[in-house]
């Protein structure tokens, strides 16, 4: 495997325009556009520029949230998306507050909000305007998740107590890793799954980040670990949902035990069937989600490519890449770099591309031949123009049968036989058990239908023979088949060494 290969795999994003449409109808950042608009005429507001009881009621009241027990809370952490995002802008007063601008129920007034600057992007800016004005809330939103409970932090406070960070039992670098963790596993399912939207359960998603890979049955230690993530995170995707970095459906208040103050249980919780696993939450990233993930890992300096990204570069970069991808992102991104090009210059440089002795030539060959099935028949003349190329030549052949093209010149024996060994070079090393039963069946299939089979092979030309032979032995099902082909490997690399 390639030592630069992307730290991780590529993801598809939605069009820039979708993805802004998705940000300006996220619940949380439409209430902040709306309560922005609403400040047109000056809201008076406090030293943090959060709104006092008056003005909070009445801009629960403009959501249509006054009905709603969490409106105020609601109103509230849209104002202060609002503020921290620049969709409004806080004017302050010089010296103290006199009342002026604000209403009898309202706290002391240090300042008058007004729309920002940033409310008109939403309307008349690019979609990059919009995707930037929102990533910046979102980052407010993922500061808020991993806060701590600013009940405890009351309690302390109460009858003039001082904070102790230590007794929250919080740790912001502690909470904000396994969050960014947590984030990091969501991107890379949604890179890896071939099913689009496909929820991941919570409790499998926490035991990725607390479980270690060497351990086979969790004890009792680390399930109540799991647990515990999984509660935080419960809290955590409440508050990110609202902003659209996922979509999430709750852990089940009946699945959740109720203690008192010693530890005793006072409501216990429900029994869950296998089938039930889905009541202790489901989540993954939005499309938003995605590209906001990869926005920060790359702000990181994170190598996490995206379907199209190889658009502009050229054919060797584009070959280098495709074998890492998985099939279904190998081919969208092959499709997008062939129509930037005609189809003869593309197979042009798709061929120049694939020639080489070096350990990934293999690997190269079978992108370009994955790529080239999908050009236009217009590249006929590239195609002939390698049909004496020992690299190519197979290749070539192959892909003119394939359109039924007449004037195919037979291939040599060597040639063929080069060509076998090629094929199978480029399918080792695989780890997916799929790939490798198919692998099984082609060395099985090879060897039935050529008399000889390996004592051709072991003198072909080839870097990877004796690779490819040993495999082979490892590989075929046949016991005598297998001891020939481990023969056979063995004068392979005879045959290298003199």
């Amino acid at each position: 495997m390639s030592a630069d290969r992307p730290t991780m795999p590529p993801v598809r994003l939605h069009p820039e325009a979708e993805l802004a449409r998705d940000a300006l109808s996220a619940p949380l950042m439409a209430r902040a556009a709306r309560l922005a608009r609403w400040a047109e005429g000056g809201v008076p507001v406090g030293a943090g520029g959060e709104l006092g009881e008056k003005s909070l009621a009445a801009a629960t009241e403009h959501l249509g949230l006054a009905t709603d027990e969490d409106g105020p809370a609601y109103a509230a952490e849209a104002w202060q998306l609002a503020v921290d995002t620049g969709l409004v802008e806080i004017t302050e007063h010089d010296g103290a507050p006199d009342g002026d601008g604000a209403d009898a129920g309202d706290d002391a007034v240090a300042g008058t909000a007004t729309p920002g600057e940033e409310l008109s992007l939403l309307t008349s800016g690019s979609p990059q305007d919009v995707l930037e004005i929102w990533l910046g809330g979102m980052e407010t939103v993922l500061a808020d998740a991993v806060a701590p409970d600013l009940s405890e932090i009351a309690e302390q406070l109460a009858d003039g107590g001082e904070l102790d960070l230590d007794a929250l039992d919080w740790n912001p670098e502690e909470e904000a890793e396994l969050l960014d963790g947590i984030l990091g596993n969501l991107y890379l399912l949604s890179a890896l799954n071939e099913v689009p939207d496909q929820d991941v359960p919570l409790p499998a998603l926490a035991a990725s980040m607390i479980v270690p890979e060497d351990m086979d049955e969790p004890t009792d230690d680390v399930l109540e670990e799991v647990s515990d993530a999984m509660m935080r995170l419960d809290d955590q995707f409440r508050v990110l949902e609202p902003i659209g970095l996922v979509a999430y459906r709750p852990v089940d208040e009946a699945l959740i035990e109720e203690l008192d103050e010693d530890g005793e249980t006072v409501s216990p919780a429900e029994p869950l069937a296998d089938e039930d696993v889905a009541r202790y939450g489901m989540v993954r990233l939005t499309p938003l989600g995605v590209w906001a993930v990869r926005t920060r890992m790359l702000d990181a300096g994170v190598d996490a490519p995206a379907v199209g990204d190889l658009t502009d570069k050229g054919a060797d970069v584009l070959l280098e890449a495709l074998p890492d991808y998985p099939e279904a992102l190998a081919q969208a991104e092959s499709e997008q770099w062939l129509a930037a090009r005609t189809p003869l210059d593309a197979a042009r440089d798709l061929l120049a591309a694939a020639r080489g002795d070096d350990e990934r030539g293999p690997l190269r060959r079978l992108a370009a031949q994955q790529t080239l099935s999908l050009v236009a028949a217009e590249a006929e003349p590239a195609l002939r123009e390698v049909l004496d190329d020992r690299y190519l030549g197979g290749l070539a052949r192959v892909w003119l049968a394939e359109r039924g093209l007449p004037g195919i010149p037979e291939p040599s024996q060597e040639m063929v036989f080069w060509l076998t060994v090629d094929t199978i070079a480029a399918q080792l090393g695989g780890t997916d058990e799929a790939a490798e039963a198919e692998l099984r069946d082609l060395v099985r299939g090879l060897t039935e239908q050529h008399s000889g089979f390996f004592d051709a092979v072991w003198r072909v030309d080839h870097p990877a023979t004796a690779e490819v032979l040993e495999a082979m032995g490892r590989l075929h099902p046949d016991r005598k088949a297998a001891k020939e082909a481990r023969k056979a490997a063995f004068k392979a690399r005879s045959q290298r060494s003199e």
